[in-house]
């Protein structure tokens, strides 16, 4: 048997062994488990049902982690984007008023047009035609998009009623002492390089909770899976409802973002493993990308947010990760991990708030690979970070980058620095915007 898995997966062929594979994506699986926490929470918020959601999240991950595990044989995992969590409760469902049942089909359809996008070559075109201060400049704004979010379900920020957007909330309750507690905590964790430094803060803290705060009620551990009663999600999907004009900058900007975040993710992970060929290429990359959007499609059918491979991967990857056996084992702990579900109960706001604005800090990590060289491309993206947070709507931002990027080149001059690619997609943004269809 040992010999089989180290043929299938090639892992003496990378220098790996079973073992460390092993060890891997149970480093990876601790990395992000946190996800079938926060995900639900947030989704929670929005009116999606917690323990539908809870089964969905885990569902995705694990058929996203062994299909690119088995499939294309690499050491990532896949779960629910936390970034396109927050479009999909916060600015899809909350911020537009968009069903539950709509929202799921526009996840449906982001990941069959992106599934097409990888597929037939388009999203070479796309990732050779949009600016790449755009491109950043989304990651910044989901970001920033995310820490507020997160300050905003412990009402550290909290809505003003003096004119100004948002205020400080009152610094002495339990929620912001134990979120401010919370992110240092990981901060500090993730900065010593300790494993499942995330999920350690989320359950200190929710043991905090459980002693203390009489709001945590403990309601069991185990449970089994209700698949297909009332509450569940599994194939509520409205294509109908999501094939509204209105609904069409939705998946725009899905896969706008998906095509970034997952590229940009998978290829990170794929450098850290030493899985990059002569070319520089990602080995078996169109395989990871379409797992991706497969998963995104699932993800839609089960009631659940679009799916993306995890940055947490990388912490596998560290581990010694290099074969598609990490992210196996990374599913088949999401599986037996749905369930668990009466567990999340007893975690508060308070302890997933600080996970959420560690992420988002992480994003603003973006801000480095801005070319500031060429203002244009620079501030352009600038303004989509910030219109997106302002705004909440990912689309929103996007198109106003687009627009501050178009007419920047024509009126500074560059118009031969313009494609038509990038033309196109300005002008096919600013008509759904000056047509009324944008929601």
């Amino acid at each position: 048997m040992s010999a089989r898995i180290d043929a299938y997966f090639k892992i003496s062929a990378r220098g790996s062994s079973i073992r460390i594979e092993v060890i891997a994506g149970l480093t990876t699986f601790l990395a992000m488990v946190y996800s079938v926490i926060v995900v639900p929470q947030m989704l929670g918020t929005a009116g999606f049902d917690l323990g539908a959601v809870f089964v969905a999240t885990c569902l995705i991950a694990a058929f996203g982690s062994l299909l690119i595990g088995l499939w294309a044989n690499l050491p990532m995992a896949i779960g629910c984007a936390i970034s396109l969590t927050a479009f999909t409760a916060f600015s899809l469902v909350l911020g537009q008023g968009v069903s539950v049942e709509v929202a799921l089909a526009a996840i449906f359809l982001m990941g069959l047009v992106f599934t097409v996008v990888t597929i037939s070559g388009i999203r070479l075109w796309i990732l050779n035609n949009l600016p790449k201060g755009i491109a950043y400049g989304t990651g910044i704004g989901i970001g920033l998009f995310l820490f507020l979010i997160a300050a905003n379900s412990v009402k550290m920020i909290v809505s003003n009623e003096s004119g100004l957007p948002v205020r400080l909330g009152n610094v002495t309750s339990l929620p912001i002492i134990a979120t401010a507690i919370g992110l240092a905590s990981i901060i500090a964790l993730e900065a010593r390089r300790v494993t499942g430094g995330i999920l350690i803060v989320i359950v200190a803290l929710s043991v905090f909770g459980f002693l203390f705060d009489h709001n945590v009620v403990f309601m069991g551990v185990f449970a089994l899976p209700d698949f297909f009663g009332d509450a569940s999600l599994i194939g509520k999907l409205d294509i109908k409802g999501a094939l509204r004009p209105a609904i069409i900058p939705v998946v725009f900007a899905l896969v706008m973002t998906a095509i970034f975040d997952a590229t940009g993710t998978i290829r990170a992970v794929a450098g850290e493993a030493d899985l990059l060929d002569e070319n520089d290429q990602i080995i078996d990359g169109s395989k990871a990308l379409t797992s991706d959007s497969i998963s995104s499609m699932v993800a839609g059918l089960v009631g659940g947010a679009p799916a993306a491979v995890y940055i947490e991967s990388a912490a596998g990857t560290a581990a010694g990760g290099k074969t598609g056996l990490t992210a196996t084992v990374v599913g088949l702990l999401f599986g037996l991990t749905i369930f668990m579900a009466p567990l999340t109960y007893l975690v508060p706001a308070y302890a997933t708030a600080p996970a959420l604005m560690y992420v988002g800090l992480l994003m603003l990590s973006n801000v480095a690979k801005l070319n500031f060289d060429d203002p244009v491309d620079a501030f352009s993206g600038l303004a989509c970070a910030v219109v997106i947070v302002l705004s909440a709507n990912i689309v929103t931002g996007i198109m106003f980058g687009f627009s501050t990027f178009v007419m920047g080149r024509l009126i500074g001059g560059q118009w031969r620095q313009l494609n038509i690619g990038v033309t196109f997609i300005a002008a096919g943004l600013i008509a759904f915007y000056m047509g009324g269809w944008a929601i």
